[in-house]
């Protein structure tokens, strides 16, 4: 998220460079549209605007500032499509995603957007520039640029294992950590249990090893005793015999 920040900060800065030189690029859309004896339609598309630079552009000072601004708008377009790759959001931020991408189409047709207060790019033109040729191409950053905090705002809102890291992660493992944390769990507690089975198989098998060793030792035991019986019988003196 820091760095879709930052390359919001980086977009806005640029844009603050375009935005002091206005009159510039409308003087600029107003030469191309001269020379391509194009004066009536108004300048409603990025590509459009593309075509006047390419083909109908003679001046160094036009050529920059236009470049200016489909820069800027290439730009915005190429966040869009990162954050829609790297985010798997919800229903409200990939709706606020669509509509950037809609807005920055090269054929979408911006003649009747218009950018509202805070922003006063309308209010620098005349009323026939605003209403007839110019007002949606300088609506057009500034919108999106709008847009594109608000999807910040509500992203940031979302939960954590929704969100994807933009430096190229993925959210997938953090999704499936949930269904894999009770089989890690139950991995964790098998060792014990085999650990558990083990001992008690091995005291089995040492009780009956105690138990043989008693029998063992008992049997011969009597057995000796046995022998020593034999052996060593009480000594009866003779008995006499009558005469």
């Amino acid at each position: 998220m820091n760095e879709v920040k930052e390359a919001l900060r980086n977009i806005e800065r640029n844009y603050k460079l375009f935005l002091q030189q206005q009159f510039t690029f409308i003087g600029a859309l107003q030469h191309t549209r001269e020379n391509a004896h194009d004066m009536i339609r108004p300048v409603a598309s990025i590509s459009q605007v593309q075509s006047y630079m390419d083909h109908h552009c003679n001046s160094s000072t036009d050529r920059r500032i236009l470049n200016m601004f489909l820069n800027i708008c290439n730009d915005l377009s190429k966040l869009c499509h990162k954050l829609e790759t790297t985010h798997s959001g919800n229903t409200i931020t990939n709706g606020i995603l669509e509509r950037c991408k809609l807005l920055l189409s090269h054929n979408n047709d911006l003649s009747t957007i218009r950018a509202k207060y805070p922003h006063d790019v309308v209010n620098h033109l005349s009323c026939d520039e605003a209403k007839n040729h110019y007002g949606g191409v300088v609506s057009l950053i500034p919108i999106v640029l709008d847009c594109m905090k608000e999807w910040v705002t509500h992203t940031e809102k979302l939960p954590q294992d929704v969100l994807h890291n933009v430096s190229g992660g993925s959210a997938i493992p953090e999704k499936r950590a949930p269904q894999e944390a009770p089989a890690r769990a139950a991995l964790s507690q098998n060792p014990p249990s085999v650990h558990l089975k083990a001992q008690s198989s091995a005291r089995d098998k040492d009780n009956v090893q105690v138990q043989g060793s008693k029998h063992v030792q008992k049997k011969h035991l009597n057995d000796t005793e046995n022998h020593s019986g034999k052996l060593k019988r009480p000594w009866k003196p003779p008995g006499r015999h009558a005469f």
